[in-house]
């Protein structure tokens, strides 16, 4: 155990963001650096409890109390052993990861939680900066072949996990450039690209083949993939987005938040082509329909891209500010949150249903809207909502982003060439050994769970691999993880 009194002598302390009006004039990291005896106390208030509720917060089922232990003691390589254990990516979830361990964290009961996610930043972080994290390329080759569609978390995961079983592992993306959303969806202000290329050099030193520019479906069918592989993989994600169909919506100036937020990135790395159509939020008027990770995405991006006025709206009842009987420990408790997008300014309302569109010359000049209220829950958990007379408004408006999130895979091109049986929301469906309906051809992260956390994709994308893993070799001496057993 670390300090048996740690929560007893320190207090929650994560370290400083970068003033705001520096950090909204650039895309770099938004965290000033944390020394390492900080680091000590913080992992010194973990406690070491008998049943680890943390656990069963995390899907990848980090041992969490270990590596803490580890990080009181300074012993940095052993806990950061203890942490790639479990985990591939730290350095992603650490940045990304909304922590439904620190939710599940037992101080959490009546204390700030543990910083269990600025610590596990922080381990790989020196683990790079000391060279402590290397190449690990098989020692052997099982002359097995797998294609792996999609190069978000999900499939990187699955794609060392395998790598490093013998396999030999191509990864095909339709991007230009790997990554997914890691590389087109996220700010850099929340993951700078170097920190994803890294990883991806250190994978392709190991074995794994990298195919960009490549859409599968498109330019390699479905049948070309059966017939070249031994197994393939479907981790392309949740990618179709939830559309707003109301009168207006047609007009020029409303996007999908994944429109709008992939251009910046390229403008950040120096590839976007001049000659395309940009879509940006300097000098105008803003309206970002939609809260969650993806909505706050969009909130830093206008405000750095020099946004006059900014709304950020929500259908559903502004949360409360802590944990109420709906959502006891260690439940994820739906509460209000504020990101360091938020910090940056901007006006956030709840309960507010848009209901049309209206401009000028085909261009979006009003967002017209009415605010609501929800009933209680009844029996089945189930809310109503009403519309308030006389609560109409609306708003001058340039851009709308809509944030609404995403319904399930694409499924034409590779599903339709696949002909995998699809469950009752439109995801790829699964055995417990993420095999689909396809012999051969298996199926992780969003694309089978719906839209979800990097954690979850990362946990799908290991357990996959031990799936394929055992269809291929009739065993597996790759780990499990806690999210859900696989069937041996």
């Amino acid at each position: 155990m670390a300090d048996p009194k740690g929560f007893l002598k320190y207090q929650r302390e994560l370290p400083p963001r970068r003033p705001v009006e520096e950090r909204k004039k650039d895309w770099c990291e938004f965290y000033l650096e944390f020394p390492r005896e900080k680091l000590q106390r913080q992992a010194a208030r973990c406690m070491d409890c008998g049943i680890p509720f943390c656990h069963q917060g995390c899907p990848l089922g980090n041992i969490i109390p270990d590596w803490n232990d580890l990080t009181y003691r300074g012993r940095w390589r052993e806990a950061l052993a203890e942490l790639h254990a479990t985990n591939n990516f730290p350095e992603f979830t650490g940045k990304l990861c909304p922590a439904p361990c620190e939710a599940a964290c037992v101080l959490g009961i009546n204390q700030e939680p543990v910083t269990i996610r600025r610590i596990e930043e922080s381990l790989a972080l020196m683990g790079w900066d000391e060279g402590w994290i290397k190449p690990e390329p098989p020692a052997k080759r099982t002359g097995r072949k797998v294609a792996i569609v999609g190069s978000g978390p999900a499939g990187l995961a699955c794609a060392q996990q395998l790598n490093r079983a013998g396999h030999t592992v191509t990864v095909f993306e339709r991007s230009d450039r790997i990554g997914g959303l890691l590389r087109y969806g996220i700010p850099d202000f929340k993951l700078e690209k170097w920190v994803l290329d890294r990883r991806l050099k250190q994978m392709e030193e190991e074995g794994v083949i990298f195919r960009p520019n490549v859409n599968v479906g498109v330019d390699i069918s479905g049948e070309e993939l059966r017939r070249d592989f031994d197994a393939v993989v479907l981790a392309g994600g949740c990618t179709v987005p939830r559309d707003l169909n109301v009168p207006g919506r047609e007009l020029e100036g409303i996007y999908f938040a994944m429109e709008f937020l992939p251009q910046q990135n390229r403008r950040v790395a120096g590839i976007w082509p001049e000659d395309k159509p940009q879509i940006t939020a300097a000098g105008k008027r803003v309206a970002i329909l939609g809260g969650g990770d993806t909505g706050a995405d969009c909130l830093g991006t206008v405000h750095r891209q020099g946004a006059i006025e900014v709304y950020q709206f929500e259908i559903m009842p502004k949360p409360p500010s802590s944990r109420d009987e709906t959502m006891p420990w260690p439940r994820y408790p739906m509460i209000l949150r504020t990101s360091a997008a938020h910090e940056e300014g901007g006006i956030r309302d709840w309960c507010v249903s848009t209901k049309a569109f209206s401009g000028e010359n085909g261009k979006v000049k009003k967002l017209h809207a009415v605010r609501v209220q929800w009933s209680q829950p009844d029996a089945e958990g189930r809310r109503r909502m009403e519309e308030i007379p006389g609560s109409e408004f609306e708003l001058d408006v340039d851009l709308v982003l809509l944030a609404l999130g995403f319904v399930h895979p694409e499924h034409g091109g590779i599903l339709a060439q696949l002909g995998v049986e699809l469950d009752q929301r439109g995801n790829v469906k699964t055995d417990s050994n993420y095999a689909t309906s396809v012999p051969g051809v298996f199926a992780c992260g969003d694309m089978r769970r719906g839209q979800s956390l990097i954690v979850w994709a990362i946990a799908e994308g290991r357990e996959a691999a031990r799936g394929v893993d055992l269809y291929l070799m009739g065993h597996s001496d790759l780990p499990l993880t806690r999210a859900t057993p696989i069937c041996v």
